[in-house]
Protein backbone atom coordinates (compact mmCIF):
# COMPACT_ATOMS: atom_id res chain seq x y z
CA UNK A 1 0.00 0.00 0.00
CA UNK A 2 3.04 2.48 0.88
CA UNK A 3 4.25 2.06 -2.79
CA UNK A 4 1.42 2.67 -4.43
CA UNK A 5 0.75 5.88 -2.37
CA UNK A 6 4.19 6.89 -2.61
CA UNK A 7 4.01 6.52 -6.58
CA UNK A 8 0.85 8.31 -6.62
CA UNK A 9 2.33 11.19 -4.40
CA UNK A 10 5.01 11.45 -7.02
CA UNK A 11 2.83 11.60 -10.00
CA UNK A 12 0.90 14.44 -8.49
CA UNK A 13 4.24 16.49 -7.92
CA UNK A 14 5.24 15.57 -10.70
CA UNK A 15 2.23 17.35 -12.16
CA UNK A 16 2.73 20.38 -10.87
CA UNK A 17 0.16 19.76 -7.65
CA UNK A 18 1.36 21.34 -4.43
CA UNK A 19 2.65 19.21 -1.33
CA UNK A 20 -0.36 20.57 0.62
CA UNK A 21 -2.74 19.15 -1.75
CA UNK A 22 -0.91 16.01 -2.32
CA UNK A 23 -0.68 15.62 1.63
CA UNK A 24 -4.50 15.86 2.12
CA UNK A 25 -5.65 13.83 -1.04
CA UNK A 26 -3.74 10.70 -0.19
CA UNK A 27 -4.56 10.88 3.38
CA UNK A 28 -7.99 10.86 2.68
CA UNK A 29 -7.77 8.07 -0.07
CA UNK A 30 -5.38 6.32 2.62
CA UNK A 31 -8.29 6.43 4.97
CA UNK A 32 -10.96 5.14 2.63
CA UNK A 33 -8.75 1.98 1.85
CA UNK A 34 -8.00 1.42 5.14
CA UNK A 35 -12.28 2.02 6.02
CA UNK A 36 -13.14 -0.76 2.99
CA UNK A 37 -10.32 -3.00 3.09
CA UNK A 38 -9.27 -3.21 -0.42
CA UNK A 39 -6.22 -2.40 -2.00
CA UNK A 40 -5.59 0.79 -3.70
CA UNK A 41 -4.62 -0.53 -7.37
CA UNK A 42 -8.38 -2.41 -6.93
CA UNK A 43 -10.24 1.02 -5.88
CA UNK A 44 -8.57 3.24 -7.49
CA UNK A 45 -6.59 1.93 -10.62
CA UNK A 46 -3.29 2.35 -11.32
CA UNK A 47 -1.05 4.96 -9.84
CA UNK A 48 0.15 7.10 -12.36
CA UNK A 49 -3.62 6.96 -14.57
CA UNK A 50 -4.91 8.34 -10.90
CA UNK A 51 -2.97 10.58 -10.69
CA UNK A 52 -3.73 11.99 -13.78
CA UNK A 53 -7.05 12.09 -13.27
CA UNK A 54 -6.50 14.04 -10.05
CA UNK A 55 -3.96 16.07 -10.69
CA UNK A 56 -3.40 19.87 -11.22
CA UNK A 57 -7.51 20.02 -11.00
CA UNK A 58 -7.60 22.41 -7.62
CA UNK A 59 -5.57 25.76 -7.65
CA UNK A 60 -2.81 25.93 -5.12
CA UNK A 61 -4.28 27.06 -1.57
CA UNK A 62 -4.90 31.02 -1.42
CA UNK A 63 -4.28 31.25 -5.41
CA UNK A 64 -7.15 32.13 -7.50
CA UNK A 65 -7.52 29.56 -10.02
CA UNK A 66 -8.35 32.37 -13.22
CA UNK A 67 -9.00 29.53 -15.93
CA UNK A 68 -12.10 28.32 -13.85
CA UNK A 69 -15.64 28.53 -14.52
CA UNK A 70 -17.65 30.46 -11.94
CA UNK A 71 -21.60 30.61 -11.59
CA UNK A 72 -24.31 31.54 -9.19
CA UNK A 73 -27.56 30.02 -8.49
CA UNK A 74 -30.35 29.16 -6.00
CA UNK A 75 -33.53 26.60 -5.26
CA UNK A 76 -35.80 26.63 -3.09
CA UNK A 77 -35.67 23.96 0.33
CA UNK A 78 -37.83 21.55 -1.63
CA UNK A 79 -35.22 21.00 -4.47
CA UNK A 80 -31.96 22.22 -3.14
CA UNK A 81 -30.79 18.79 -2.68
CA UNK A 82 -31.59 17.44 -5.91
CA UNK A 83 -29.80 19.74 -7.71
CA UNK A 84 -27.26 19.97 -5.93
CA UNK A 85 -26.92 16.15 -6.53
CA UNK A 86 -27.56 17.27 -10.44
CA UNK A 87 -24.48 19.47 -10.71
CA UNK A 88 -22.07 17.72 -8.78
CA UNK A 89 -21.98 15.38 -11.71
CA UNK A 90 -21.51 18.01 -13.56
CA UNK A 91 -18.41 18.79 -11.83
CA UNK A 92 -19.54 21.96 -9.91
CA UNK A 93 -18.12 22.60 -6.67
CA UNK A 94 -19.78 24.34 -4.02
CA UNK A 95 -17.39 27.34 -2.51
CA UNK A 96 -19.93 28.79 -0.28
CA UNK A 97 -23.56 30.08 0.33
CA UNK A 98 -24.06 34.43 -0.48
CA UNK A 99 -26.00 36.44 1.93
CA UNK A 100 -28.92 35.67 -0.31
CA UNK A 101 -28.43 32.02 0.15
CA UNK A 102 -27.21 31.48 -3.31
CA UNK A 103 -24.67 28.44 -4.06
CA UNK A 104 -21.61 29.83 -5.21
CA UNK A 105 -19.77 27.26 -7.52
CA UNK A 106 -16.38 26.51 -9.62
CA UNK A 107 -15.26 24.40 -12.28
CA UNK A 108 -12.03 23.16 -13.10
CA UNK A 109 -11.28 23.34 -16.92
CA UNK A 110 -10.67 19.73 -18.60
CA UNK A 111 -11.66 16.92 -16.66
CA UNK A 112 -12.87 17.90 -12.99
CA UNK A 113 -14.03 16.09 -9.83
CA UNK A 114 -17.69 14.99 -9.49
CA UNK A 115 -19.11 16.14 -5.94
CA UNK A 116 -21.92 14.95 -4.03
CA UNK A 117 -23.68 17.35 -1.14
CA UNK A 118 -25.72 16.99 1.83
CA UNK A 119 -27.87 19.10 3.70
CA UNK A 120 -28.05 18.98 7.92
CA UNK A 121 -29.70 20.92 10.23
CA UNK A 122 -27.19 22.27 12.64
CA UNK A 123 -29.34 24.48 14.79
CA UNK A 124 -27.14 25.35 17.56
CA UNK A 125 -23.67 25.28 18.84
CA UNK A 126 -23.83 21.88 20.19
CA UNK A 127 -25.98 20.43 17.57
CA UNK A 128 -23.52 22.15 14.92
CA UNK A 129 -20.51 20.90 16.78
CA UNK A 130 -22.13 17.37 16.92
CA UNK A 131 -22.86 17.02 13.27
CA UNK A 132 -19.03 18.23 12.52
CA UNK A 133 -17.92 15.42 14.71
CA UNK A 134 -19.94 12.79 12.66
CA UNK A 135 -19.45 13.86 9.52
CA UNK A 136 -15.73 15.27 9.43
CA UNK A 137 -14.16 11.60 9.46
CA UNK A 138 -16.56 10.63 6.65
CA UNK A 139 -14.73 13.16 4.67
CA UNK A 140 -17.52 16.05 4.50
CA UNK A 141 -16.25 19.60 4.56
CA UNK A 142 -19.16 22.42 5.71
CA UNK A 143 -19.42 24.83 2.75
CA UNK A 144 -22.20 26.84 3.45
CA UNK A 145 -24.87 27.37 6.14
CA UNK A 146 -28.01 29.33 5.48
CA UNK A 147 -30.58 29.61 8.38
CA UNK A 148 -30.22 26.57 10.33
CA UNK A 149 -29.45 24.73 7.57
CA UNK A 150 -25.77 23.36 6.56
CA UNK A 151 -24.44 22.23 3.34
CA UNK A 152 -21.51 19.42 3.08
CA UNK A 153 -19.40 18.91 0.30
CA UNK A 154 -17.71 15.48 -0.92
CA UNK A 155 -15.22 14.54 -3.68
CA UNK A 156 -16.80 11.13 -5.47
CA UNK A 157 -12.96 10.31 -5.85
CA UNK A 158 -12.38 9.47 -2.48
CA UNK A 159 -14.82 7.03 -2.43
CA UNK A 160 -15.40 6.39 -6.59
CA UNK A 161 -11.57 6.20 -7.78
CA UNK A 162 -11.69 6.97 -11.26
CA UNK A 163 -15.44 6.70 -11.74
CA UNK A 164 -15.26 10.23 -9.82
CA UNK A 165 -13.95 12.69 -12.42
CA UNK A 166 -15.43 14.12 -15.78
CA UNK A 167 -13.53 14.42 -18.81
CA UNK A 168 -15.52 16.29 -20.41
CA UNK A 169 -17.96 18.29 -18.37
CA UNK A 170 -21.30 19.94 -20.23
CA UNK A 171 -21.89 23.67 -20.76
CA UNK A 172 -22.98 25.62 -17.44
CA UNK A 173 -26.36 26.39 -17.84
CA UNK A 174 -28.58 29.09 -18.68
CA UNK A 175 -30.68 29.60 -15.77
CA UNK A 176 -29.95 30.22 -11.96
CA UNK A 177 -32.98 29.52 -10.06
CA UNK A 178 -34.76 25.50 -9.94
CA UNK A 179 -37.77 25.59 -8.33
CA UNK A 180 -40.23 22.41 -7.60
CA UNK A 181 -43.71 22.30 -8.59
CA UNK A 182 -44.49 22.41 -4.76
CA UNK A 183 -42.18 25.97 -4.15
CA UNK A 184 -44.41 27.33 -7.37
CA UNK A 185 -47.55 26.60 -5.99
CA UNK A 186 -46.79 28.11 -2.23
CA UNK A 187 -44.99 31.06 -4.56
CA UNK A 188 -48.49 32.24 -6.16
CA UNK A 189 -50.03 31.73 -3.21
CA UNK A 190 -47.39 33.97 -1.18
CA UNK A 191 -47.65 36.80 -3.72
CA UNK A 192 -51.46 36.67 -3.30
CA UNK A 193 -50.59 36.94 0.55
CA UNK A 194 -48.38 39.74 -0.17
CA UNK A 195 -50.64 41.73 -2.57
CA UNK A 196 -53.49 41.14 -0.08
CA UNK A 197 -51.24 42.24 3.12
CA UNK A 198 -49.99 45.26 1.09
CA UNK A 199 -53.35 46.50 0.52
CA UNK A 200 -54.25 46.19 4.50
CA UNK A 201 -51.06 46.72 6.44
CA UNK A 202 -48.98 49.20 3.68
CA UNK A 203 -45.33 48.55 2.90
CA UNK A 204 -44.05 48.30 6.91
CA UNK A 205 -46.72 45.77 7.82
CA UNK A 206 -45.55 43.96 4.92
CA UNK A 207 -42.02 43.66 5.74
CA UNK A 208 -42.45 42.40 9.04
CA UNK A 209 -44.52 39.67 7.72
CA UNK A 210 -42.48 38.69 4.97
CA UNK A 211 -39.75 38.57 8.05
CA UNK A 212 -42.07 36.51 9.81
CA UNK A 213 -42.98 33.92 7.26
CA UNK A 214 -39.65 33.49 6.70
CA UNK A 215 -38.39 32.43 10.03
CA UNK A 216 -41.40 30.09 10.80
CA UNK A 217 -40.61 28.06 7.43
CA UNK A 218 -36.91 27.53 7.92
CA UNK A 219 -37.53 26.48 11.66
CA UNK A 220 -41.13 24.25 10.40
CA UNK A 221 -38.71 22.64 7.99
CA UNK A 222 -36.06 22.44 10.33
CA UNK A 223 -38.27 20.51 13.05
CA UNK A 224 -39.61 18.06 10.10
CA UNK A 225 -36.19 17.18 9.41
CA UNK A 226 -34.57 16.52 13.03
CA UNK A 227 -38.16 14.70 13.47
CA UNK A 228 -37.55 12.33 10.52
CA UNK A 229 -33.98 11.72 11.90
CA UNK A 230 -35.34 10.70 15.04
CA UNK A 231 -37.56 8.51 13.60
CA UNK A 232 -34.62 7.24 11.59
CA UNK A 233 -32.28 6.41 14.48
CA UNK A 234 -34.88 4.89 16.04
CA UNK A 235 -35.67 2.35 13.43
CA UNK A 236 -31.75 1.84 13.00
CA UNK A 237 -31.54 0.91 16.92
CA UNK A 238 -34.46 -1.12 16.44
CA UNK A 239 -33.08 -2.83 13.92
CA UNK A 240 -29.81 -3.19 15.65
CA UNK A 241 -31.29 -5.07 18.60
CA UNK A 242 -33.19 -7.68 16.09
CA UNK A 243 -29.72 -8.26 15.06
CA UNK A 244 -28.22 -8.75 18.48
CA UNK A 245 -31.27 -11.18 19.56
CA UNK A 246 -31.10 -13.31 16.44
CA UNK A 247 -27.20 -13.72 17.27
CA UNK A 248 -27.88 -14.58 20.40
CA UNK A 249 -30.38 -17.32 19.31
CA UNK A 250 -27.44 -18.59 16.90
CA UNK A 251 -24.97 -18.65 19.68
CA UNK A 252 -27.50 -20.42 21.78
CA UNK A 253 -28.23 -23.28 19.24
Amino acid sequence: MTDYFDELSAALRGSGVPEEQIAATVADLRGHVAETGTAPEAEFGPADRFAAQLGGLAPEPGEPDAAAEHWTWTADLFNDRRMLAVHGDQGWEVESLDALGRFVCRRSPGSALLWEYRREVLGGGRRKARVLDELSPEGWELCGEWLVYGYFKRPKAATAGPAGTLAEPPAAPGRWLFLSRRAKVLLAVWALGMAAAYVALGLPGLAVLCATGGLVSAVWTSQLETTKEKEKKEKEKEKEKEREKEKAARDDA
